[in-house]
């Protein structure tokens, strides 16, 4: 695969994969100026799986680097777990692992699905902007001053269920499980970073999921690509994570808000327009 194509997608992917603005409408806007080159590069199902787990795998290891002391304690909070004893690491480990189940499910369950009925560029469009929107409100309202350990486990199912709601392309994993717990009353920081907890599950799930189907395919031509995008992915993921934590300490999510309903706009001008090669993704 060409340097400067995985660069780019690399980059993208991990810049917008945990920033509140969804990375499939990115990656459509991606794709679109690449396949309008003399020469469109065209993917087999091996090397789009390759670039998949890599993307996964970097943006999994950012966060683990970010949120080192929270993993460390689930670690060993699981430790206690298994001797019996509990404490409010192992807490955090049961709520981390209680909001995975429903998007673990969701996936299994819906995952061809997902992949052959809702990948359609105006329907991206339209969530960009309808949860925006949600985003803008969840932000607004309500009391703001619950912190991670004031969390139940009701709560911590709700923000699982609403991670499942990111299998709607467009609608940002980051974004709706930040929305769902600025309602529930936590602080920006502490929603963003019980958002990020959550994501490590589910993230690396979807990369074994992607490196099962590499397996059924008999591939094992990973080599140098898949080192350049895990790379790539992980320094822009770590970028994007550093930034927007600093970011939400001091300011709202408005700028975020804002951002998606400019995109989710413009695509769907480029899909009314005909301006859009496919209206698919």
């Amino acid at each position: 695969m060409p340097i400067l194509f995985l660069t780019i997608l690399a980059l993208v992917q991990g810049l917008t994969e945990l920033l509140p603005v969804s990375s499939s409408a990115h990656l459509i806007l991606t794709w679109e100026v690449f396949g309008r080159l003399d020469r469109p590069i065209d993917l087999g199902p091996s090397q789009e799986l390759v670039l998949d787990i890599a993307g996964h795998v970097g943006t999994l290891m950012a966060i683990c680097l970010y949120f080192w002391r929270d993993v460390t304690g689930m670690a060993v909070g699981g430790v206690r777990l298994l001797g019996g004893r509990r404490d409010g690491r192992s807490k955090l480990l049961l709520y981390v692992l209680a909001s995975a189940v429903p998007a673990g499910l969701i996936g299994l369950l819906l995952q061809d699905v997902i992949a052959d009925s809702l990948r359609l560029v105006e329907l991206i469009a339209w969530t960009q902007i309808g949860f925006a929107l949600l985003l803008f409100v969840a932000d607004r309202v309500g009391t703001r001053t619950r912190k991670i350990e004031h969390l139940r486990v009701s709560d911590a199912v709700v923000v699982g269920l609403a991670q499942a709601l990111a299998f709607i392309p467009g609608t940002s994993r980051s974004g709706i499980t930040m929305t769902a717990g600025r309602f529930l009353g936590m602080e920006r920081s502490d929603a963003a970073r019980f958002s990020f907890l959550i994501a490590i599950p589910t993230v690396a799930g979807a990369g074994l999921l992607a490196a099962w189907e590499l397996y059924k395919l008999g591939s094992a031509a990973l080599g140098i690509d898949l080192l350049i995008i895990l790379g790539l992915s992980f320094l822009s993921s770590l970028a994007a994570l550093t930034v927007l934590m600093a970011w939400i300490r001091r300011q709202s999510f408005a700028v975020f808000v804002i951002y998606r309903l400019l995109l989710g706009c413009f695509l769907l001008w480029l899909v009314y327009s005909g301006t859009l090669a496919t209206l698919t993704f």
